[in-house]
């Protein structure tokens, strides 16, 4: 019969069901439950619901939406917890199923005799308990004082270890294990960190492009007015109306303002290319941010809202990446801070073991159930290595508190400081529309007099770059707006 089916048979007939299924449907959950865990970080990946529209005006929910499911950066940050993955996979290693077989004999002498000895041990991590046993065979002859002896059908053993004191709320292998779970779960907020940064880099990418675009309409539709012009004066020169160097003037001036065209185009394709690297389609392409695909103008610009701040301040104090970091830094500090407590206490262990000898008996004393129980006492006198950790974890613990305080401080202050930027934006806003209303009406009675012939085309012009100057400072305001309230909203987590 295979050593294996005698364990399973004497265990059986042995010891109660309700032992061998409780530790059995014990460590089988605790083994499922760890790994089911350890497989949770590979639902957490961003997954592709849609691909990037190939048609149409690019929208920021697009281009975010892409930097989540596509950007390339960001995909790489997800490593991270592959790799704490990893870490704690190999930490369950303290759970693993120990098995061991050994043959030893003396063939040649007095006591001839070979042994054969295979066994098994299991920690539970029931309060440090662990479980064991195994099967014994002996061939030949021992003396009596040789524990190694068995009856003819070998012996077959299971026994319980149960640390009482230290190691038994906590220790080493239940720690590598807490800790590295805590691991697992600090590479969301370095990724959330990630996320954060990528969100904020695209979305001021986004508004600098329509910035750019907006720049560039109006530098072409300066141009346009130049040109149009150009054609009517041509037509007064010839006859007679106007000298030719009033023409040459505008000439001039349309040279100057197709240079204009030409260096805002140039910004425009830069702020393209920067938001391309944003912009992915399904299978991880860049997709160019043509012009043709670039929106009308701005969206409305609502005034910020002060009533808010505080409340967006209470939400970044529980939902930034910075404040979960530390606060599970706090709580593997707190795992050491156990650790060290555990080993400063002495080591009380007790232990109990069954074994039962069958088959053709050779040996008279031991055809009994034998049942074997200890107690181990050890006791550290000056344990300086547990008082060092017990230290070193208390300053941790100490620092990491500080880190907490002052990040919640840096919160706040870099909320209202967005905040702060996000008004002013709106406020330049408000007072550049203003300023294009105000030099468009100049521009505009300014024309009429040229066409009166009361005013020169030197006076058109500077009204013309007055109105020009105007609707790029609006632009820009625009653009920074937008900016800052992206800044905001990254600032209190709610990207």
């Amino acid at each position: 019969m295979k050593p294996v089916a005698v364990i399973s048979r004497w265990i059986r007939g042995r010891v109660p069901g309700w032992v061998v299924a409780a530790a059995v449907g014990w460590t089988a959950a605790t083994a499922s439950g760890t790994l089911r865990a350890a497989g949770a970080t590979n639902t957490v990946r961003p997954l592709v619901a849609s691909p990037f529209p190939v048609a149409g005006p690019i929208r920021l929910p697009d281009v975010l939406r892409s930097v989540t499911n596509q950007y390339p950066p960001l995909l790489a940050a997800f490593i991270e917890r592959d790799i704490a993955n990893g870490r704690l996979r190999s930490a369950q290693g303290a759970f693993d199923f120990q098995t061991f077989a050994k043959a030893f004999g003396t063939p040649s002498g007095y006591y001839e005799a070979g042994t054969l000895d295979a066994g098994f041990e299991q920690f539970l991590g029931i309060w440090g308990s662990s479980v064991f046993g195994g099967y014994r065979i002996q061939r030949g002859t021992l003396p009596d004082y040789d524990k190694n002896r068995t009856q003819a059908g070998g012996e077959p053993r299971m026994g319980l270890r149960i640390p009482l004191l230290r190691d038994g709320s906590i220790d080493r292998r239940r720690a590598g294990i807490l800790q590295a779970r805590l691991d697992r779960e600090l590479a969301d907020p370095f990724v959330r960190r990630q996320q954060l940064d990528f969100i904020r880099a695209a979305s001021v990418a986004y508004w600098s492009w329509i910035g750019g675009g907006e720049r560039l309409r109006i530098a072409e539709e300066l141009l346009r007015v130049a040109s149009d012009r150009g054609r009517a004066l041509t037509n007064q020169v010839r006859s007679g109306l106007i000298r030719p160097i009033v023409l040459t003037d505008n000439h001039r001036l349309v040279v100057s303002r197709q240079l204009g065209v030409v260096q805002a185009r140039r910004r425009f394709e830069a702020g393209g290319i920067a938001l391309s690297l944003f912009l992915r389609d399904a299978d991880g392409n860049l997709v160019p941010a043509a012009r043709e695909r670039l929106p009308v103008g701005f969206p409305e610009t609502p005034p910020p809202d002060a009533a808010q701040v505080d409340r967006d301040i209470e939400f970044a104090s529980r939902n930034r990446p910075e404040i979960r970091r530390i606060r599970l830094q706090l709580d593997r500090a707190d795992v050491d801070l156990r650790l060290a407590r555990n080993n400063l206490l002495p080591n009380l262990d007790v232990g109990v073991g069954v074994s039962q000898d069958f088959g053709a008996s050779r040996y008279k004393d031991k055809s009994e159930l034998e049942v074997e129980a200890g107690v181990e006492l050890k006791i550290p006198l000056q344990r300086r290595e547990a008082k060092g950790r017990v230290e070193a974890a208390q300053a941790q613990i100490e620092r990491f508190n500080s880190e907490e305080g002052f990040a919640r401080d840096r919160i706040g202050a870099e909320i209202r400081d967005a905040f702060s930027a996000w008004v002013a934006a709106h406020e330049q806003t408000r007072q550049t529309r203003l300023n294009v209303e105000l030099a468009r009406t100049l521009e505009e009675a300014e024309q009429t007099m040229f066409e009166r012939g009361s005013a020169d085309l030197l006076a058109v012009q500077i009204r013309e770059l007055a109105s020009f100057e105007a609707r790029v400072l609006e632009a820009d305001a625009l653009a920074e707006y937008f900016r800052s309230q992206a800044d905001y909203e990254v600032a209190t987590a709610r990207r």
